[in-house]
């Protein structure tokens, strides 16, 4: 008798050990990076840019903002959504730092319908291994560190980020992914250049702005910068019809460059897909051989679900942003819709990653069915224990598939700008969104110029 009971304590033991081991891996599976940033971005739905630094510094575990994490797992994109908040704080040095560091180390994802695997891998299963950005946020790492660079009136900065947004800018020309996300980066390239006495390179990084946008307030500054010659038509269509303006240098003025970013975009949230949906959602792309399989263990009630990342609702897209330059009305013009630009990554994408998650659950399933058959066979006679190891097997799984939400959080859902000559001497800029005023005094020398950046994340 007691040898019989030794027996069954060993098979039971066989059969605990490596459901342990699955509800552990569940257990740590079952948090997505949604969780890791959902205290910060509560934190700017307050309007407390501070707490969510705090937020974002503890899951960096780091003690303060002078320190950098080491770039482990998704720290680095959480160092980019430090970056954006201390930028809403004109903490400038500070996020340009940190902007820069996670710049080094995220890499851009491709794509192409042929990386369907590294796509699944990156953006539905394996959210442990290292981010790779899609094309937007790579241009917008250099777009947004520019402003870093433009706010200190760092010109040598500004223009090293020009000019790695010009090598994003190619490859992904190269790779007939355009986007309109190029064109504020262009317009600030040239300004950049501009204000460092490179006309010539200033005008090609505007003329390629206004490929992706009107962009009207660059008709004053290409009035002068062109002396009425303009070097491409649609610089021509620009300022057709209108006489050279006098440079800066010449009538005294000033110039002064606001640009606010309000709202944020949709962030990724895990979403749970019934099977007969997901298959119908990917009929043209799926092979013969999974859809049966995926049919086959739907009927048998084994897989029911996909779990998948999806976008959630933007915050505060559509709202108005207002300026007031010493008191009086500025018109602002809109620079980027970013929101737009996700959504529309985002659906080019979507199939890919609904399939990816599809053919994925169907290889952990096949696991657990041999996962499951070891388990009762080694408890055939335990009873309920046999049955409990199926389900708990099948469940574990079913937690393992943990959806990739990870995503740079805190990029503003639009960009607005505006830019003008004003007099030399002292102003006052006060904007309006969202619910927030910000004022900001400036002082611009005759000749000289300023760039204000404002960021309203809620």
């Amino acid at each position: 008798m007691l040898r019989r009971h030794a027996s069954l304590w060993g098979r039971t033991r066989t059969v605990l050990a490596p459901l342990a081991l699955l509800l552990g891996l569940g257990q740590a599976a079952c948090a997505g990076h949604e969780d890791r940033v959902r205290t910060a971005l509560q934190a700017l739905d307050r309007g407390a840019p501070a707490e969510a630094v705090a937020a974002l510094n503890e899951e960096l575990e780091v003690d303060t903002t002078a320190e950098l994490p080491s770039l482990e797992g998704d720290n680095a994109l959480l160092l980019l959504d430090r970056g954006n908040v201390l930028l809403s704080m004109d903490r400038y040095k500070l996020s340009a730092r940190d902007l820069g560091t996670a710049d080094k180390s995220i890499d851009l994802l491709d794509m192409s319908r042929g990386a369907a695997d590294a796509l699944g891998k990156y953006l539905f299963s394996d959210d442990a291994g290292p981010y790779k950005a899609p094309a937007y946020e790579k241009l917008l790492i250099n777009t947004v560190n520019m402003m870093n660079y433009l706010a200190q009136r760092d010109l040598s900065g500004a223009r090293v980020e020009a000019r790695r947004l010009v090598v994003m800018q190619n490859y992904l020309r190269d790779h007939e992914e355009e986007t309109a996300l190029i064109g504020l980066g262009s317009y600030l390239a040239g300004f950049a250049f501009e204000k460092s006495g490179q006309p010539d390179e200033a005008l090609l990084h505007y003329d390629d702005a206004l490929r992706h946008g009107p962009y009207p307030s660059l008709r004053s500054p290409l009035r002068a910068l062109t002396r009425g010659e303009p070097r491409s038509p649609r610089i021509a269509a620009l300022i057709e019809g209108v006489d050279p303006l006098p440079p800066l240098g010449e009538t005294g003025e000033a110039e002064l460059v606001v640009v606010v970013g309000f709202g944020r975009v949709p962030q990724k949230v895990p979403q749970r897909l019934p099977i007969g949906l997901a298959l119908t959602l990917v009929a043209d792309d799926i092979s013969p051989t999974d859809r049966a399989r995926a049919n086959a263990l739907a009927a048998k009630g084994l897989v029911t679900w996909i779990n998948y990342p999806t976008l959630a609702r933007g915050k505060g897209g559509y709202s108005i942003p207002t300026l007031k330059l010493d008191g009086r009305p500025q018109r602002m013009e809109q620079a980027l819709d970013v929101e737009a630009q996700v959504r529309s990554a985002w659906k080019r994408s979507e199939g890919t990653v609904i399939l990816s998650a599809i053919t994925r659950t169907l290889a952990r399933v096949a696991a657990g069915e041999v996962a499951q058959g070891a388990t009762e066979a080694a408890a055939e006679d335990s009873g309920p224990l046999g049955l409990l190891a199926g389900l708990l097997t099948s469940a574990t799984l079913s937690a393992l598939d943990t959806p990739d939400t990870r995503g740079w959080s805190t990029l503003p859902a639009r960009i607005a700008i505006t830019r003008t000559r004003v007099r030399a001497g002292a102003h006052e800029v006060v904007v309006s969104v969202r619910g927030e005023v910000r004022r900001v005094r400036v002082n611009v020398p005759a000749g000289s110029w300023a760039f204000v950046p404002v960021m309203v994340l809620r």
